[in-house]
């Protein structure tokens, strides 16, 4: 008699992500088990526009600006007050371009707003599943409106990490969220991963990704890490919450 409401889960996770962007909300509810409970707050990017919308390329100044106050503080606070026990920063290029320790000081910072509560993101997230995977030699794949630059400090980023990098990229499909799909992406990712890599990162947190996971991993027999699967992944870490129950979505979810 009684259908399901959503208030019987076992763990909720705050997300942070861009005002106008649908993608990690979309992409981490298609992953999540039904009893994962996700509650997004929206931070201001300057980027974007209504709809979406936004340039064939970004600029670095609202990138650099999503990881400073006061937006996304107020934003964490906020979404602490809520029941969830852990938030999730669903941005990657920041990271890009504040770097490692400049992602290490924002974590700290936004931790003291949310009260304790951890707060996990992105970048991190994807060194630590490397880690965790044992892998050493990456292909970055960034979304097409990362120009050249911007991947060049994600491969930076991940140099300084202590991992090789012998291909970053955008890919080369047309700009813009809603014209992305994953049959277009495996076919344009699975021929250029050098056989140095021994994973595959797929960078941005609106770029449509998850949805291809599976895909490539079978073509390419490696591992593919994307945005919103080790934002999920280090999430449910975080709170305490196995991830192994998560089918199709990666090797990643396997690692105990």
């Amino acid at each position: 008699m009684w259908q399901p409401d959503g208030w019987d889960v076992r763990v909720r996770l705050g997300v942070l992500t861009p005002h106008a962007d649908v993608g990690p909300e979309s992409e981490l509810r298609a992953m999540a088990p039904a009893d994962v409970g996700l509650h997004a707050a929206r931070v201001p990017f300057g980027a974007m526009a209504a709809g979406g919308a936004m340039d064939p390329t970004i600029p670095l100044a609202p990138v650099r600006a999503f990881a400073e106050p006061p937006y996304v503080d107020d934003a964490v606070e906020l979404l602490a007050a809520a029941p969830v026990a852990v938030i999730a920063f669903a941005f990657t290029s920041s990271a890009y371009v504040i770097g490692a320790r400049g992602e290490e000081a924002m974590l700290a910072r936004l931790g003291e707003r949310a009260h304790g509560l951890p707060v996990v993101a992105t970048c991190a997230a994807t060194v630590e599943a490397v880690r965790v995977l044992g892998v050493a030699r990456l292909c970055l794949v960034d979304p097409p409106w990362f120009d050249a630059d911007l991947t060049s400090l994600g491969r930076a980023y991940y140099r300084d990490a202590g991992f090789e990098v012998p291909y970053a990229a955008p890919c080369g499909l047309p700009s813009g969220q809603a014209l992305i799909r994953p049959d277009a992406l495996h076919d344009w990712v699975a021929p250029r991963v050098p056989d140095a890599a021994e994973a595959v990162v797929v960078g941005g947190n609106g770029f449509r990704a998850v949805g291809a996971i599976e895909a490539l991993e079978t073509t390419l027999d490696r591992p593919v890490l994307t945005a919103n699967q080790v934002l999920l992944w280090s999430a449910l870490r975080a709170a305490g919450a196995p991830t192994a129950g998560i089918t199709r979505y990666g090797r990643l979810f396997a690692n105990p």
